[in-house]
């Protein structure tokens, strides 16, 4: 099923705003005729007004409006813009709107920039979270409608982006016994039919008889067998030449994470149906790609399985062979998301892509370095990292670029085979070894990996209400629009130390 987003479109009016929920955008500084003066009766229900240098003015208007009013710097990170317009949108939100009218004051370039920003941040919203009470679910927004839009401004790219992060939020908040390996393939299945998406997959039997067998140890923890990689294929380039930058998007798509043999404890073990927010990203950028018909080939590549305990699951001092024929020595059940991946990133690279770039709810260590406002990346090459950093300033999904240096491989010598799968003391910068380890996977392919510490934030963040917030879906759009090929190939790291 497709996402149920319905905002396909933005429609620019210059007749004055009509709809019962108006947001009211000005450049700060600039108090302009949306502002809230002698008009604002009455505070809405048990809502504070508060005061505009520290924040939006929400008021119920004697039309019957309810009025957010917000000054945004234009000059602002894309985050601060963002965050601005997310605490002013979601009052009005809350009473589930039909429609939202947005007018924009100020000069032609203020509003220029606002005006994207703004429409991004009613449209990401606009559908509610899978919810399974017995009470009806919300209606999603169906319209905005903007006004005071300079000449020639347009919403489809925000639109589409959108779309992505809400079908990735969508996707990562389902519970594991809605979306397990079987329904995921399933939901995928209907979605390559509907988008025009080829398929391909590798259940768990066919990646045993091909010696995958990184994924296969995670993989047979589940009585199930419904674990696969899945390919999607988009290509938008001109069908005559075939011709254009190829890249490789993979996802860690674990639908549960129990922890294995190394159980987690009840503490650690909520969420875990949130562990295949990697996918859940990849998907999103996926579905984005294909509505802006981006002119590129984009191969999304899905490592779906479940992390389970049982007398099958995998265990410690396993030594395990991958697909690339590497042997590994299991040191921790719960450090499956680099086993899958490891497959998974054999069978991306041996198509030679321009790039790969991979998203993983990876480390807790990621976590502890930057917490859960921000995600880490860390690649082969400099100049991708620094495209994969810059591309998250400007949608405000932001990014720390982590150095692996090469003798962090010391700490993943094993005596009994090529590679430790990671360490077991602590302290020791887990989401660089975990970096050290999946790299030796990408052959001499241009890669970069995101772990996505930020895939949940309590209250939201940057742009984005919910909890779970789609962190990564944005930034993959704009790497695949900013010449991300021609940046990617360039000289690999250095492996001296930093």
């Amino acid at each position: 099923m497709t996402p149920r987003l319905t905002l396909r479109r933005a429609t620019i009016e210059s007749a004055p705003p009509r709809s019962t929920h108006l947001l009211v955008v000005v450049p700060v500084g600039e108090r302009g005729p949306g502002a809230p003066g002698n008009e604002a009766v009455l505070v809405a229900r048990s809502r504070t007004a508060v005061p505009a240098a520290t924040g939006p003015t929400v008021v119920q208007l004697a039309t019957g409006q309810l009025l957010a009013w917000v000054e945004v710097d234009p000059a602002a990170s894309p985050f601060d813009r963002h965050t601005a317009l997310r605490r002013a949108v979601a009052p009005l939100l809350a009473e589930h709107p039909a429609r939202i009218d947005i007018s924009l004051h100020g000069t032609d370039d203020a509003r220029r920039r606002l005006a994207a920003d703004a429409v991004y941040a009613v449209a990401v919203n606009a559908a509610p979270l899978p919810a399974f009470k017995r009470v009806s679910a919300p209606p999603p927004v169906g319209s905005v409608t903007v006004h005071g839009v300079p000449a020639g401004v347009r919403f489809e790219r925000e639109l589409a982006v959108a779309a992505g992060n809400v079908l990735c939020r969508e996707l990562t908040a389902s519970p594991a016994n809605l979306l397990g390996p079987a329904a995921y393939r399933a939901r995928l299945a209907v979605m390559a039919r509907e988008h025009g998406w080829q398929r391909r997959e590798w259940g768990v039997e066919r990646l045993e008889r091909m010696g995958a067998g990184a994924f296969a140890a995670v993989a047979r923890g589940s009585d199930h067998r419904d674990a696969a990689v899945v390919r999607l294929t988009y290509d938008g380039r001109p069908a005559r030449r075939r011709s254009g930058p190829s890249i490789a998007l993979v996802g860690k798509g674990i639908c549960f994470d129990t922890g294995g043999h190394n159980l987690k404890s009840a503490t650690h073990m909520t969420e875990m149906h949130m562990d295949m927010g990697g996918s859940a990203v990849v998907v999103g950028a996926l579905l984005a790609a294909t509505m802006l018909r981006l002119p590129i080939r984009l191969d999304a590549w899905l490592a779906i399985s479940h992390n389970h305990v049982s007398p099958s699951a995998y265990t410690q001092n396993e030594v395990v062979t991958a697909l690339d024929g590497t042997t590994i020595e299991i040191t921790h059940t719960d450090a499956e998301g680099r086993m899958v991946l490891a497959d998974t990133l054999t069978l991306a690279a041996r198509e030679q892509p321009d790039a790969i770039l991979d998203f993983a709810t990876l480390t807790g260590s990621m976590v502890t370095a930057v917490g859960t406002r921000m995600s880490g990346v860390i690649g082969n090459r400099d100049a991708l990292v620094a495209a994969v950093v810059d591309a998250g300033h400007r949608t405000g999904e932001r990014l720390v670029a982590f150095p692996m240096p090469a003798d962090y491989d010391e700490a993943l010598e094993s005596k009994v085979a090529d590679v430790k799968q990671c360490v077991l003391e602590t302290g020791d910068a887990d989401h660089l070894l975990a970096a050290r380890f999946l790299q030796r996977f990408v052959g001499d392919r241009p890669w970069a990996h995101v772990d996505l510490s930020a895939v949940v934030h309590k209250g939201g963040l940057g742009a984005v209400t919910t909890d779970v917030t789609g962190f990564g879906v944005a930034l993959t759009v704009e790497l695949l629009t900013s010449g991300l090929p021609a940046r990617a190939g360039e000289t690999p790291v250095s492996d001296q130390s930093v």
